[in-house]
Order: structure tokens, then C-alpha cells, then sequence
């Protein structure tokens, strides 16, 4: 597909990988999302013209994924066990409103522009995303490591995170030591630039720590275009560096939240007897 694309062509599709990876919240569902669409615009025809405008393109994957059904794809679990700050959170913001807020934080899209994507007017776009952003301030501590070899980013970024009410239990520019601290200390999020210069690859620490433990990473990058090539495995989440402060609130915020539902969907199915599974297949 990459084949006869202009350059602005290829970073749009790049771009609409990084949202639709952001918003389902791995990088297969993202890619699947975006592949099956890039099919059906190559099956229909669809004019260059909308490949060469950002704002034509994600208008027109939702308007595919509209028509055949294009929904929430996160799991309808049992969330009595968690936290009542965690289920309101997460019953709030719907997939529009998260929508909404990727569009706009993540993808630098206008109000107007990113209601028009998603076949709102502006003043219901407008609403829903003021909706939103009140649902994502009701924040669950989280504990965050923080891999960066840049110490003004590294101050910024953990800046931020304390200021969302979360907690960085470290912050290393060290390949070796990054891997050590998330064993140890089992992080609910991971933060980490790709090249840590004399400390090593954080991309190579991720890889690792993602072989110990289970958790959502957040890659801040200079250069998060090479990482949206569709090849696996690539982050899910990607920030751009020098980052926007809305943009790496929405992304913690989403990862977290995903990551939240995953764990409880899991915890829900592990208790789950065999005979409530049939049951529940059959139903």
C-alpha cells in the first residue's frame, strides 16, 4: 500500500495507525482497524485526494467503521471489586468521548475538525469533549517507571505525571537498571524514550520488562514515526517529543484506563467457573 504513497500520504496512514493503536489499546487491534480500512478504500476506489488530507482520511475510517458497526470494543465486566473512582472513570468516558479527546490531544485536530471527523456538529463535539476531559480528572493513583536519559524531559514528564495525582517510583537513563526496577517494583505504567544515548536502548528495555510483567508502556519519542511502520512488535502508545501536555494526559489516562478493564476482564474470567463460561458462550 506504501507503494506509490507521497510522503504526506505515508505520515497521515503512519499518524492514523498512532490513534487507532491508542484507541483500542494494542497495536493488533489498532493495525486490524486500519489495514481492513485501507482494503476497503482500495476496493472502493477511494480518490488520493483523501489519503493527502489528514482531516479527509480519519473522517473517512470512521465513516467505514460506522457502517459496518464501528463500536467499543472493551470488554462488559463485573467492576463491583474495583474502586468506585475507577468505574466512573471508565463508565464516563464513552468511546466517543475518547474519540474525541485522541483527536484532539493526541492528533493536534481543532474542535470543529475533529466533530466534523466524527459526524458531530461542532457544539455537540464541543460538549462531549468538555464531558470528557471532566470524566478523565477523576484520576486513580498509579505508580509510574520513568525510563529517560534527558534530565529536562525526565523533570517535565514526572512533573506532569505527580501533578495527575500519580506516583514515579523512579526514574533511570539506564537500560540494565530500567529492567531491574520494573521486576522489582511491578509499575502500573511505564514511560520511556527510545534511545537512552551512553545508557543503552529503551525500546530493548521495554522488550524485556514486557517479557516479565504485564503492563501498558508509553513511548515519549523525537522519532515516533519509525515505530508506526505496522511490523511487530511497536508500541500501542507513542507521544511525540518535544510533547503536549493534553496529549500525554490523554494517552496516560487512556493506557491506564484500558489496562484497568484488561484486569478486571481477566480477573472476571478467572472467576468464572467452567459451567458460568458455557453458560455465558452459549447465552
Amino acid at each position: 500500500m506504501s507503494e506509490g504513497m507521497s510522503e504526506q500520504t505515508l505520515l497521515n496512514v503512519k499518524q492514523l495507525r498512532r490513534y487507532a493503536r491508542a484507541l483500542y489499546g494494542s497495536q493488533s487491534s489498532g493495525d486490524f482497524y486500519v489495514r481492513s480500512f485501507l482494503e476497503t478504500c482500495l476496493l472502493d476506489h477511494v480518490s488520493h485526494s483523501t489519503f493527502v488530507s489528514k482531516v479527509k482520511l480519519f473522517k473517512k475510517f470512521h465513516d467505514v467503521w460506522q457502517g459496518i458497526n464501528f463500536r467499543d470494543e472493551r470488554p462488559v465486566v463485573d467492576l463491583s471489586h474495583v474502586r468506585a473512582p475507577v468505574e466512573s472513570r471508565l463508565e464516563g468516558i464513552p468511546l466517543e468521548g475518547r474519540q474525541i479527546l485522541l483527536l484532539t490531544a493526541l492528533e493536534s485536530f481543532s474542535v470543529r475538525e475533529a466533530s466534523d471527523i466524527l459526524g458531530l456538529s461542532e457544539v455537540d463535539g464541543n460538549a462531549m469533549l468538555v464531558k470528557a476531559w471532566v470524566s478523565l480528572g477523576e484520576q486513580v493513583p498509579a505508580s509510574v517507571l520513568l525510563i529517560e536519559d534527558d534530565p529536562i524531559t525526565a523533570e517535565d514528564v514526572a512533573g506532569l505525571v505527580t501533578q495527575m495525582g500519580h506516583t514515579v517510583i523512579a526514574v533511570t537513563a539506564d537500560q540494565a537498571e530500567a529492567v531491574a526496577l520494573a521486576k522489582t517494583a511491578k509499575p502500573d505504567l511505564v514511560m520511556s524514550d527510545i534511545d537512552l544515548g551512553a545508557g543503552g536502548s529503551g525500546l530493548l528495555a521495554v522488550q524485556e520488562i514486557l517479557q516479565a510483567i504485564d503492563v501498558p508502556v508509553i513511548f515519549v519519542t523525537g522519532c515516533p514515526e519509525m515505530l508506526l511502520t505496522g511490523d511487530r512488535p511497536e508500541p500501542t502508545y507513542l507521544v511525540s517529543k518535544p510533547f503536549d501536555v493534553d496529549a500525554l494526559r490523554v494517552t496516560v489516562s487512556q493506557a491506564l484506563s484500558l489496562n484497568t478493564i484488561k484486569g478486571s476482564s481477566e480477573k472476571a474470567r478467572q472467576s468464572t467457573s467452567p459451567r458460568e463460561e458455557a453458560l455465558t458462550k452459549t447465552g
